[in-house]
């Protein structure tokens, strides 16, 4: 990478934008811009697409793209073109790339019962995006040469190796304690906000939760630790932020009938 003088890192820390990040009105510092970010999201996705078996089922592709996009819709990060791609794996997983770019295994998906569990694992990866996770970890991990180089247009194929790197990570490990669980309640509150039944997320960690302790590995839900109370402390957060809620959230929708016969669609996860 070539040498970037520290006047030019000192100019780019001072243009560098407080953004929302969050519901409320919380913001953070972030070094990227969108129009960056999208440009990595758009590499990342190329080498997702090359490595991963793209699920060919059109019903489905579209399916997913139209409840991600509700929630979408009632997220405090609208700016961006948001992207949803079914793979087809049996792995139990689901994950956000910068820039908007979402994927859901068709594992997870036949571990669903309802549209209200797909949206809640929608609604905790559109969070990290909103939050800009995967950039908030580049910017710890990588430092402000490397990121200084992105925002002067300066990617490298070395630059965007690391960066993958670094995504792969977090798609494997989790993006952390206080991450995961700041998606978590945004998640809930996006889902609800999107017209979907909280408990479709009380349900879902449940599961994903009771799965990776029987399995004894480390699952979706439990990427952050695989330790149990981590993962009773979650269940419990989810618990209180639903039971703070007006109860007429217990009437939304949880479209069991329509992920049914979306669900007879998918293949067969091996036992």
């Amino acid at each position: 990478m070539k040498y970037i003088p520290a006047i030019v890192v000192v100019g780019l820390l001072a243009l560098a934008a407080c953004v929302t990040t969050g519901p409320g009105g919380k913001t953070s510092v972030i070094l990227i811009s969108d129009e960056e970010e999208v440009a990595i999201g758009k590499e990342v996705d190329a080498e997702v697409r090359s490595k991963e078996k793209i699920y060919g089922d059109a019903q489905w592709q579209g399916y997913l793209n139209e409840v991600g996009q509700k929630i979408v819709k009632v997220s405090d990060r609208q700016e961006i073109e948001y992207h949803f791609t079914v793979i087809e794996s049996d792995q139990i997983n689901a994950f956000a790339t910068p820039g908007g770019y979402v994927y859901f295994y068709t594992g997870i998906l036949n571990l669903m019962d309802n549209e209200a569990e797909m949206a809640a694992v929608l609604a905790h990866e559109i969070s990290h995006v909103v939050a800009r996770h995967s950039v908030q970890h580049l910017q710890k991990a990588l430092g402000i040469q490397l990121l200084a180089s992105v925002a002067l247009g300066e990617k490298s194929a070395g630059t965007i190796g690391q960066i993958t790197g670094v995504l792969a990570g977090l798609w494997l490990n989790g993006y952390g304690r206080a991450y995961e669980l700041e998606a978590d309640e945004y998640g809930v509150f996006y889902m609800k906000e999107a017209g979907y039944n909280p408990d479709g997320a009380r349900t879902m960690f449940q599961k994903l939760a009771t799965l990776s302790g029987d399995s004894g590995e480390q699952g979706w839900f439990e990427k952050l630790t695989s330790s149990h109370p981590d993962t009773q402390e979650r269940l419990s957060k989810i618990d209180a932020q639903i039971a703070a809620m007006p109860r007429s959230v217990d009437n939304l929708p949880q479209n069991a009938e329509r992920y049914k016969t979306m669900k007879n669609r998918l293949p067969k996860s091996d036992p």
